[in-house]
């Protein structure tokens, strides 16, 4: 029982700590999330958690890794290999050769081969953090994009060398030979069988979908069990790395989903659904108990009588600080050796301001707390592990550090914080419609195959006129008018095909077939808590009027081709009387101007009905329906790596989306059940 309910205190922070970062979005989440795990520490003295790492790496640290190495940008990773191997394996030895000898200097008691293993587990960096301070400020893409990429990689290069360091205070011996070759190991063939194990799971989805097994749901769930599989099987079977068999699984799974896979719409909104839910999830819980965890990690050193307070604090914002100047040296020296003497064709003039970015970006997190209290409470003849409660504390102390360094000195490299609505390194809202359509026009492409390609080149040529006629033009002002006015259109269309109803115009099948497309078109419109709640209002209605006139009916297939040229007839019958409603209610100036925007989008809805030629090809509708929800995820997706970047701000992010929602709502028109 304690433990559900520690569950559910976590994620009630969870939830409490997201309101408190939209209101206070210059405090980064993470910190946030780690404060509020320490009082809940501090508030309920009866919850008490033993993280072992082994569990903590499946549960947490899998699934983000894989997830990170889906989205990736593989070129970028590609680009930057050098500059990310260098960060993930030699500036990992540095960090632990250069911070050992420092620690067991400055602090004697702490012998060498366990100041070895807390500069080891203070390696790995922790990208997750860093996302809460990019939302603010603009940090350069390239800075974001080395940290982000070497974290797939330095976890397993970190706890493979804390892993030896503690092996040798425990037993009292160190072979670099075994320990070199255990890494090479390690590496390889967890790299292997990440890609052997992804390509496995693709064939075993494959398989069923042949079999005639096309659940959503069991597909999407397949997907969320890939990284635990493959980890499981890396780790326990074979004793590889399973944290860069999660990493190449990741990367694996999105370039065989690219090329050679064929997803249906549904599963695909249904997965990213879920990995939004479970990675959101997984990144607060782990800050979340971090915090819960450092009062009790601090406790023996702030209670110990020959430590006083001040100088456990000296020693931890020692520690930080030559953490950070190793790598702050080694990213001077790695971007000097790129620029002046390997001359890379995309290699950055050094400055000390990009070294300093990169410093600060390296933060540490919840994997050096769950690796440093693997430690073990005794070594190999029965004694006491030495200084082990003041290597916690320095542990928690140093991220704590890390954590509160970025988020004061990187909003003063990056010239401060920006106001919110304020243009400053924010990308015009012009190019970030650009970046958009690009987006949009290269997952058509990704999707694209020998089935759908006739679908796809028409959706193609769709977004092309959508280009021709605005998407770069309007104000954010401009799009929530066009959107009142496209509400009102669906207003008309909406009256028409009630009073056609009551007339005895169309049968009841076929009207709550036109009150489902309207419902839909509707929805996409009302993305915005006003307009939404009226519409969940106004739908609940329909719904209940639906249900309590419901009568039964048993169709007719020989009276279906009839039934589409009455659907047909009604639905253009509709529309006009949309137009004729907006023509009616046009007023002088820029609303005339939108309203007759938007009556142009009606007239070639009538058009393209009118075609005497038009066949009705379902097949390929539903080809073009499946692409263009993948395309608008795809966007929404683009826009939610924009904010995070820190490219768009927050109320851009909200006029593209409700652009996507208008966009939607105008091709929704045609898909009558």
């Amino acid at each position: 029982m304690l433990i559900l309910m520690t569950v559910i205190l976590l994620l009630v922070c969870l939830v409490i700590s997201n309101i408190i970062s939209h209101y206070v979005p210059s405090i980064p989440t993470a910190l946030t999330q780690i404060a509020l795990g320490i009082l809940i520490a501090l508030g309920f003295p009866a919850i008490h958690l033993e993280i072992e790492t082994e569990w903590f790496l499946l549960l947490f640290v899998a699934p983000l890794l894989y997830n990170d190495g889906r989205h990736f940008p593989r070129e970028e990773l590609w680009k930057m290999r050098g500059s990310i191997l260098g960060n993930a394996v030699v500036l990992v030895l540095l960090t632990t050769i250069g911070g050992g000898y420092f620690i067991h200097w400055i602090i004697p008691e702490i012998p060498l081969a366990a100041a070895f293993a807390l500069a080891a587990i203070l390696s790995p960096t922790d990208p997750v953090a860093v996302n809460g301070i990019a939302k603010r400020i603009h940090l350069p893409e390239r800075v974001l994009n080395l940290v982000r990429g070497e974290s797939l990689i330095n976890d397993a290069s970190g706890l493979v060398a804390f892993k030896y360091a503690v092996a040798a205070v425990v037993t009292g011996v160190f072979s670099l030979r075994e320990a070199v070759f255990d890494f090479t190991y390690m590496f390889i063939a967890g790299a292997v069988l990440g890609l052997l194990l992804s390509l496995a799971l693709t064939w075993v989805r494959f398989t069923l979908r042949k079999q005639g097994i096309h659940d959503a749901t069991l597909h999407s769930l397949l997907q969320i069990l890939s990284p635990f599989v493959i980890y499981i099987v890396t780790e326990d079977f074979l004793h590889a790395s399973g944290v860069i068999a999660v990493v190449v699984g990741g990367i694996v799974h999105a370039l065989v989903k690219e090329r050679t896979e064929t997803m249906l719409a549904e599963e695909q909104m249904l997965t990213e659904n879920l990995w939004s839910t479970v990675t959101f999830t997984l990144n607060g819980i782990v800050f979340l108990l971090l915090g819960l965890i450092i009062p009790s990690s601090m406790q023996a050193t702030v209670e110990n009588p020959n430590i006083g307070n001040a100088l456990a604090i000296g020693y931890v914002a020692a520690i930080g600080f030559v953490i950070l100047a190793i790598r702050f040296l080694w990213s001077l020296y790695s971007t000097s050796y790129e620029y002046h003497v390997k001359k890379a064709k995309d290699a950055e003039k050094p400055s000390v301001r990009t070294s300093l970015l990169v410093t600060l970006t390296g933060v540490r997190g919840a994997l050096t707390m769950a690796g440093v209290l693997s430690i073990p409470l005794a070594v190999a003849s029965g004694a006491a592990f030495p200084e082990r409660s003041l290597i916690l504390f320095l542990a928690a102390g140093v991220v704590l550090f890390t954590l509160v360094a970025a988020t004061v000195l990187l909003p003063l490299l990056s010239k401060g914080t920006l106001a919110e609505g304020e243009a400053g390194d924010y990308l015009d809202l012009n190019e970030a419609k650009m970046r958009l359509w690009r987006a949009a026009l290269k997952k058509i492409k990704a999707e694209m195959n020998e089935d759908n390609e006739a679908a796809a080149y028409r959706l193609i040529d769709e977004y092309k006129m959508q280009f021709k006629l605005g998407w770069l033009q309007g104000s954010p002002a401009h799009l929530r008018q066009m959107t009142e006015i496209r509400l009102l259109g669906l207003k008309a269309e909406r009256n028409y095909i009630r009073e056609t109803m009551e007339n005895g115009g169309m049968d009841e099948e076929m009207f709550e077939a036109f009150e489902r497309s309207l419902d839909l078109r509707e929805e996409a419109l009302s993305r915005n808590v006003h307009t939404h709640l009226a519409h969940l209002i106004g739908r609940v209605l329909r719904e209940w009027r639906r249900s309590s006139g419901k009568r039964s009916r048993t169709p007719d297939k020989n009276k279906r081709l009839g039934v589409l040229h009455q659907g047909r007839d009604v639905q253009l019958q509709a529309l006009q009387a949309a137009v004729q409603y907006l023509k009616a209610h046009a007023e002088t100036g820029e609303q005339r101007d939108n309203v007759y925007a938007v009556i142009l989008d009606y007239e070639r809805m009538i058009a393209r009905l009118k075609r005497p030629e038009a066949r009705f090809d379902e097949q390929m509708e539903a080809q073009k329906e499946q692409l263009r929800i993948a395309v608008m995820d795809a966007e929404r997706a683009e826009i939610h790596s924009l904010y995070e970047a820190g490219s768009i701000s927050r109320e851009q992010a909200r006029e593209l989306r409700r652009m996507i929602n208008s966009m939607e709502s105008v091709a929704l028109y045609e898909h009558v059940e």
